[in-house]
């Protein structure tokens, strides 16, 4: 059975940290709970998203959130890829490699 795995891009627009104005940031939410500040790989939401079609992930919702007040702006970007395999456990091959140990009496 086919299990997928999931992942979420957030662009939020925000004060800067300096007297710029607004500075848009992007987070990206792994599927292993990873949080990671991904803006400098791209300033464009559509960068983002095709860095991650690059390595598997398909776009499948996206949503915005209204309620913040002035110039905020809050997006995110649900994708999904399928989750890969789990190795298979090795077998053990018997008999393969040993050696009989042979004894001379004399």
């Amino acid at each position: 059975m086919l299990k997928w795995e999931y992942a979420l891009l957030v662009r939020r627009r925000q004060a800067a940290a300096t007297d710029i104005g607004w500075e848009v940031v992007f987070i990206w939410y792994g599927p292993d709970g990873s949080m990671i500040d991904v803006t400098p790989y791209g300033d464009t939401a559509l960068a983002h998203l095709n860095r991650a079609g690059d390595q598997g992930w398909e776009l499948v919702a996206m949503s915005e959130d209204p309620s913040l007040p002035g110039n905020n702006e809050l997006h995110r970007y649900h994708l999904k890829r399928p989750k890969p395999a789990a190795p298979q456990p090795r077998q053990r091959m018997r008999g393969a490699g040993r050696t009989t140990r042979r004894t001379i009496a004399g």
